[in-house]
């Protein structure tokens, strides 16, 4: 590991999706200490007409503590014991960025899903948002 992470730790945002797990794998490959790895998920913001937000059956509080719930569920493995989760709400690249300068992280690492032509261009990138946002270096893994 070089000097200039030795202390830091690694912010690694998932969305639950398919290269969730190999991007903490990858983390734990190259940090070699889980304890050094905040887990990340940023979920979007609710627009204040959706039917749960309006009858105040769904509130930032209850998301959050579901999405601790699934990833305590799915990272279940004791190879991934001491892994820190947090989750933030708003748009994915600036809460990545943000919470990775927030918390003085080393480096993002994070997987991306390599879309192209009409999708890159509807959808955007989050992992483009992260690399112009982050103060920190950003590897971005592909499939």
């Amino acid at each position: 590991m070089s000097d200039w992470l030795k202390d830091k730790t690694a912010v690694v945002p998932i969305d639950f999706g398919d290269q969730s797990e190999m991007a903490i794998d990858s983390a734990l490959e190259i940090l070699g200490d889980p304890g050094k790895i905040t887990v990340l998920h940023v979920a979007p913001d609710l627009a204040v007409i959706e039917p749960g937000i309006m009858w105040g059956e769904i509130s930032d509080e209850s998301r959050e503590t579901h999405l601790k719930e699934a990833f305590a569920k799915r990272f279940a493995d004791p190879k991934y014991a001491g892994l820190k989760f947090d989750v933030r709400f708003g748009d994915a690249g600036h809460g990545i960025a943000k919470y990775a300068q927030t918390h003085d992280a080393g480096m993002v690492i994070m997987p991306s899903h390599g879309r192209t032509g009409f999708d890159h261009l509807l959808i955007g990138s989050v992992a483009e948002r992260v690399i112009r946002y982050a103060h920190c270096p950003v590897l971005v893994l592909r499939k």
